[in-house]
């Protein structure tokens, strides 16, 4: 279908696009309190409540359009309009955590705003141009309705408990597993890069064995990660979103020390491999710190330590 732009609109497909728009983020609300209500009850009620304002809204535009132009409301959506909003899949939001999506709802009450705004002012009909008047100040203070929403169904004990809920899942499903990650590609992947590095001074040859030791310890750890548990018991969420992350960060952990053997100078390619190497672990031990509460001395000691000896490992063997 080709679409047009929101200029080229008459005042019933105007209308027409209004309706379709508030039953679409009615729709969009209630998914966001059904896929909410088993872990955050009380933010899913909040969404239940916008759905019904939505549902008010569609209402007195159907009786508008009725009214003025009879009974047959033609298909408009917001993909038809050239350059219009697009809204993210449900399930693009829910897996990112409740701020994501609470941040997705402040978002679609400013788009509407905006487009009632700017249909309010391609009318001429007083009645039209009075109802989408009304429409954009209503959207415009939907953020203190929402909050008043909230006070109602999310006071501050159930809002703090939702909050805690989201940050301890965020752990289990994103850092937990990101960091082991991270440990396993920094640490696992220092013997061998360091060892075909020293064994061969050749920074091509030691390029080589870091990319294939990070690649393969990626794919493995992600699909351990994966394959462990479903996550249904643990509360560990899905396993193909912790294996992702898993796999990433151990990826990521064995390329930062592989990625300076481009350089063709061996010596310069090891020092900057080393200094690559101090801020893997530092960054592991602040991530610790952060999120696993770990002290940040004893977490630095025992990623140094334990980096520190298998570096001296790869590089003895090499060495050797």
């Amino acid at each position: 279908m080709t679409t047009r732009t929101f200029a080229d609109l008459s005042e019933r497909e105007i209308l027409a696009l209004a309706i379709s728009s508030e039953e679409e983020d009615g729709r969009i609300y209630a998914d966001f309190a059904e896929g909410l209500r088993d872990d955050y009850p009380g933010s899913a009620l909040v969404f239940t409540d916008m759905a019904a304002e939505e549902s008010e809204h569609r209402r007195q535009l159907i009786d508008l359009y009725v009214q003025k132009f009879g009974d047959h409301i033609p298909l408009i959506r917001r993909q038809d309009v050239r350059g219009w909003v697009h809204r993210r899949p449900i399930w693009q939001l829910r897996p990112l955590g409740i701020d994501v999506v609470r941040r997705q709802a402040r978002q679609m009450e400013q788009d509407a705003a905006r487009f009632y705004q700017q249909a309010a002012s391609r009318t001429t009909d007083a009645a039209v141009r009075r109802l989408l008047g009304d429409l954009a100040a209503a959207e415009e203070a939907h953020e203190s309705v929402a909050a008043s929403i909230e006070a109602t169904r999310l006071p501050g004990e159930v809002r703090a408990s939702e909050d805690d809920d989201a940050r301890r899942r965020f752990i289990l499903q994103i850092i937990q597993p990101g960091l082991v990650g991270l440990m396993d590609g920094s640490v696992s992947t220092l013997a061998p890069v360091f060892a075909a590095a020293f064994a061969t001074h050749n920074p091509w040859n030691a390029f080589l064995v870091g990319m294939a030791a990070s690649i393969g310890a990626g794919i493995s750890m992600g699909f351990a990660e994966a394959l462990a548990d479903d996550g249904k018991l643990s509360g560990r969420g899905a396993p193909l979103l912790r294996g992702a992350a898993c796999g990433l960060m151990t990826f990521a952990g064995g390329i930062g020390h592989t990625l300076p053997y481009l350089i063709p100078n061996f010596y310069t390619a090891t020092f900057i491999a080393c200094i690559v190497v101090v801020i893997e672990l530092i960054a592991i031990a602040l991530i610790q710190w952060k999120y696993m509460k770990t002290p940040p001395l004893a977490a630095a000691a025992k990623v140094m330590l334990g980096g520190g000896l298998v570096l001296a490992a790869g590089i003895m063997i090499g060495s050797s």
